[in-house]
């Protein structure tokens, strides 16, 4: 049931359907209409952010001639890395500011603006200046906007409405095709006309997501206004404090170079890593929490550390693997040369391709399905596989790989994906304990982060004209780390206590 309003007097409230109204609508091919615009503005969210994604890196490392800013490959690579990472645990402030202060709805209308006008500075401001306006401003938009737009289409259903999950099947079907169609254009546009037409056409499809959710912001149900825990307007000047002394420590570690371009992505993946012992150690302190849910969450730990190893090798798709489509791949086809970008939209199709697959064989497996330890350890196995397919071409001459076999690798990436990051998503819900759901979910997006930024510190290590320690050193490191978590599967589900 939704909260009365007159429990939150410092909210003005945008006018709302009732939630059960919601809920029984079922226009959108049976489901509620308000889905449709949710879809549409996930679609070119994810349209504009991995479209600006998939050619940042190129940015800057090219030459200024070439329309770039120059930096240093490693570094470049590195600062891509480290946004990956700030984009995920922004998603910690996004679902902090929505649970204490203003609710899914207006943290996600507010994000989108946000993300519109980083792509806007990335498009008109040249220069570093521009990257650094641009970066910020859609990671924090990002990180809002992950942090809600799952939540409002919960509030579409009720807990036990058979459709829910066919309706998140729906909206994440707009994650891969916005991811999809996002590096296609703007690899384009980069290719044929330059860099900031590419992050112009970023915007605008930011733009549209952001006119479509408009068109259909009314119809959300109440409860996705709703503040479930709001701040004391007596303490607000205690956030507010809090946000002011953060932003004036970062500005003096950079202002002292203890933070800069070449440590970024060690900072990133160390401030994610605290805050997430800091998570975890809230968490089985509490005396809330019962025996069974301490031991629950003490597993978790496996999946996150897991979670971390597995996108520190994933991610890399929009850093080395960019430099390695740009310099090493052939990406010619049929006598026509393919943008350098595009290597970022092949998982994306890759995953629209298999996930039905994979979703129907889960049904048809059913209780015989692997359990969650050893879906972790394949995916592990998997992805530390496919680093190792990179080897038999690693002394090859320059633009030598066949693109169809780094499609086959990054098919590999994707069956990982598959097993490891849907399911871990699952998995956080069940074994959060029940004062601390949004707090586990928060947990699984920090092993993101971590594993984000740390795939932009080991990108400084990889050296073109020596790529077998690199492939070597990261696919057996992945493939042990999967080994040891299919070894411990058995203790780890006694942890789990009746979690499988």
């Amino acid at each position: 049931m939704t909260e009365p309003r007159s429990k939150q007097p410092h909210l003005k409230h945008l006018p709302a359907t009732d939630d059960a109204v919601v809920q029984q609508d079922r226009r959108f091919f049976g489901h509620p209409l308000p889905l449709s615009q949710l879809f549409g503005l996930e679609l070119w969210e994810r349209f504009s952010y991995y479209g600006m994604t998939g050619v940042l890196a190129i940015y800057l490392y090219s030459s200024i001639a070439d329309g770039g800013l120059a930096m240093d490959r490693p570094v470049a690579l590195a600062i891509v890395g480290a946004y990956g990472g700030a984009v995920f645990l922004a998603t910690i402030l996004g679902s902090w500011i929505a649970d204490r202060v203003l609710g899914s709805e207006r943290v996600l209308l507010y994000s989108a603006f946000i993300i519109m006008f980083g792509h806007i500075a990335l498009a008109l401001l040249t220069g570093f200046g521009g990257v650094a306006v641009g970066l910020v401003l859609i990671a924090l938009g990002s990180g809002g906007l992950k942090a809600t737009a799952s939540a409002i289409v919960g509030s579409l259903y009720t807990d036990n409405d058979p459709r829910r999950d066919a309706g998140f099947s729906i909206f994440y079907m707009g994650v891969n095709v916005g991811a999809l169609l996002g590096p296609f254009v703007t690899g384009l546009l980069q290719d044929t006309i330059g860099f900031h037409i590419a992050f112009g056409a970023a915007a605008v499809g930011m733009a549209l997501g952001l006119g479509i959710y408009l068109t259909g912001r009314k119809r959300l149900p109440e409860s996705a206004q709703l503040v479930p825990d709001p701040i004391a307007l007596n303490r607000v000047w205690l956030v507010v404090l809090a946000v002011l002394a953060g932003v004036c420590a970062i500005a003096l570690l950079w202002l002292t170079g203890a933070m800069n371009p070449d440590n970024l992505a060690w900072w990133t993946a160390g401030v994610s890593a605290l805050a997430a012992v800091v998570y975890f150690t809230v968490i089985l302190s509490n005396r809330r929490v019962s025996a069974d849910e301490k031991s629950r969450t003490r597993s978790f730990i496996a999946f996150f550390l897991a979670s971390v190893v597995f996108w520190a090798l994933y991610q890399q798709v929009f850093s080395v693997l960019t430099a390695y489509s740009d310099t090493r791949m052939n990406r010619t086809i049929l006598g026509w040369q393919a943008p350098v970008a595009w290597i970022a939209l092949i998982p994306a199709a890759w995953v629209i391709v298999l996930a039905p697959f994979a979703s129907l064989l889960w049904v048809k497996l059913g209780e015989r399905q692997p359990s969650t330890p050893v879906k972790f350890g394949l995916a592990l196995l998997s992805i530390g596989g496919a680093y190792l397919l990179f080897l038999p071409f690693s002394g090859a001459g320059p633009n030598a790989t066949p693109v169809l076999y780094v499609s086959f690798v990054l098919m590999l990436f994707v069956v990982g994906e598959l097993m490891l990051s849907p399911v871990g998503l699952s998995l956080a819900t069940k074994l959060s304990p029940k004062v601390f759901k949004a707090q586990m979910i928060a947990l699984f997006y920090l092993a993101s982060a971590v594993g984000t930024a740390l795939s932009g510190v080991f990108a400084e290590y990889y050296d073109e004209a020596n790529q077998v320690p690199y492939w070597t050193t990261l696919g057996l490191a992945s493939i042990a780390v999967g080994v040891v978590i299919l070894l411990i599967a058995k203790p780890l589900l006694a942890m789990m206590r009746g979690i499988r």
